[in-house]
């Protein structure tokens, strides 16, 4: 039907911007303060970049993704997330030539994923991120997971649980491989069609399977196969979340479900009434930029599910309070009245104050009824024995207090 939004989809309503603003905000001055600035990338990028970047391998790019031919017959997908874009833009504007390490940020940047839809899951949804190249201590580990804590906190997302792991790199993954396919091999005929597929091309996306995880709880771990340049990373990064008071859990079963993560990967689990929910997730991608055609650049990001966060708050009732629609409303009685009302509003406006007036020609007792709905916090009435006194009416909706103020003393009285 025309007046149905798409599966999967939803809107956002005027009375309810405001909460996705909050979060908006929270995260541009959080991000801000250590150093991040604001990217914008694409809504939709070349198929490849994600074959090649996020993996072949996973679910995103073999049944979620959004693709099609454009009218040159391009191959066009709607990003499902929004770290390769960012590695994308880092390359093409040569942005590692510049002072180095670069920190980027986006906001309720859209992504696309074909899945059923269900609570928090949706095929359109929104993320914040984080993304930084050029920095591989473990110190900036340690930073981005402190920012999303910030971020989560600051929208009344508390009770948080860091869970952090290795997943090594391709020098010592190749080994693990080895151990993990001996593992499998015997358990393959009792496992889905998908790993089976992936037991050849990527054996450790079978531990983040969604059917075959739990059957493979004893498999062996991935920390106990880390060389020496990994295992380091991992201690250093558990060092620095100490320093910065930041409980935290090993969970050698974190995997997380893209090809480009290596050493560090996380996520930030927060109990609902249905369970653990994951608001964020992510970690190191050393191996991204190169892959995608750049200089060899390690990098590290996490996303953050807007949608989660909302839905989050809204089960813990830590929902931020709506902002009152206007600071004045002006209420006019007579056609004089309503030219001097317009020019009011004009000047209120100049002045930074949120206003309005009745553009549906009602009543002024109905004028009064909607200032009320609005919860406007002055109430400004202009009518015929007031304009010829050079006076208004000022209503302090709070204190229930009216009083004459003078035409040009009004702005400065509403500010004081």
């Amino acid at each position: 039907m025309l007046t149905q939004a798409p599966k999967g989809t939803q809107d956002v309503l005027p009375q309810d911007s405001y909460r996705w603003q909050r979060i908006e905000d929270s995260m541009r001055r959080i991000a801000a303060l250590a150093g991040y600035r604001e990217i914008r990338t694409p809504m939709f990028e070349h198929t490849e970049l994600f074959q090649r970047g996020v993996g072949d391998t996973t679910d995103v790019v073999q049944k979620e993704m959004y693709t099609f031919n454009d009218k040159g017959n391009r191959s066009i997908t709607l990003k499902p997330e929004g770290t390769a874009g960012a590695a994308r833009a880092f390359i093409e504007h040569h942005l590692f030539a510049e002072p180095l390490p670069c920190k980027m940020f986006y906001v309720s940047c859209p992504a696309f994923r074909y899945e059923k839809p269900q609570n928090g899951r949706l095929r359109q949804f929104h993320q914040n991120g984080v993304e930084v190249f050029g920095a591989k201590d473990a110190s900036v580990d340690a930073e981005v997971i402190a920012l999303a804590m910030d971020v989560l906190r600051a929208n009344g997302i508390d009770g948080l649980r860091l869970a952090v792991n290795s997943i090594g790199c391709p020098t010592c993954r190749a080994a693990y491989h080895e151990k993990l396919k001996a593992y499998l091999e015997p358990r393959l005929p009792s496992l889905c069609e998908t790993c089976r597929d992936r037991f050849v091309r990527n054996p450790m996306r079978i531990l983040d399977c969604k059917e075959d995880a739990a059957k493979l709880t004893d498999a062996p771990a991935m920390l106990d196969s880390l060389c020496d340049d990994c295992r380091d990373h991992f201690e250093k990064l558990q060092s620095y979340l100490r320093a910065l008071d930041i409980p935290y859990e090993i969970d050698a079963r974190i995997v997380r479900g893209l090809d480009y993560y290596t050493k560090t990967v996380f996520e930030i689990i927060t109990d609902t009434d249905n369970g653990p929910l994951t608001v964020c997730g992510g970690g190191r991608y050393d191996g991204l930029v190169e892959e995608l055609g750049g200089p060899d650049t390690c990098g590290i990001g996490w996303g953050m599910g807007v949608e989660r966060m909302i839905m989050v708050q809204d089960a813990r009732g830590t929902a931020p309070e709506a902002p009152a629609l206007y600071d004045v409303f002006v209420c006019t009685l007579g056609e004089d009245a309503r030219l001097e009302g317009v020019k009011l509003v004009r000047e209120l406006r100049a002045a930074g104050l949120r206003a309005d007036l009745d553009h549906a020609a009602r009543s002024l007792k109905a004028q009064f009824k909607f200032a009320g709905k609005a919860n406007a916090k002055y109430v400004v009435t202009l009518a015929g024995d007031e304009l010829a006194r050079g006076v208004v009416r000022l209503r302090d909706m709070d204190a229930s207090e009216e009083k004459e103020v003078s035409r040009g003393a009004l702005i400065n009285e509403i500010k004081r």
